[in-house]
């Protein structure tokens, strides 16, 4: 017999833009499996619209997406409003990478809900996700 487990939460992980640097988002997506969320990661070079599309598709609870090329003003600020655009904006967007401290500030007003920045332990990650998509059921 086959023990299933019920999944906490579903999180869409998504690499946006020409940022092709995706071993930490990997590592992220694996992190959070193993500790009861069901991952859609949706790999290299990804728009605003097709991640949003793709969220609301698979019907998720948070978008994450790690960026590390700068375009993070930009990439934000359309999910955010794309979200906003087709009424899904019930759906929470963290984010990962590198991003200078005003513009975390300007994100989070921005309506990110977290960014976590380099060498951030998986367990705080996993934790935080987990926590959102708990308060959400």
């Amino acid at each position: 017999m086959i023990k299933q487990y019920k999944k906490i939460g579903r999180v869409l992980l998504a690499k946006c833009g020409l940022d092709g640097h995706d071993r930490g988002v990997k590592v992220v997506a694996r992190a959070l499996c193993e500790a009861g969320l069901e991952v859609i990661y949706t790999g290299l070079f990804q728009t605003p619209e097709t991640i949003v599309k793709t969220a609301i598709e698979e019907d998720v609870d948070i978008i994450g997406i790690s960026i590390l090329s700068g375009a993070h003003m930009t990439a934000f600020s359309r999910v955010i409003s794309l979200l906003k655009e087709n009424g899904a904006d019930h759906i929470q967007v963290i984010g990962g990478g590198i991003i200078p401290d005003d513009d975390v500030r300007k994100l989070m007003e921005m309506g990110v809900k977290k960014i976590f920045g380099p060498g951030t332990a998986l367990e705080e990650i996993t934790a935080y996700i987990k926590s959102c998509c708990e308060q959400k059921k």
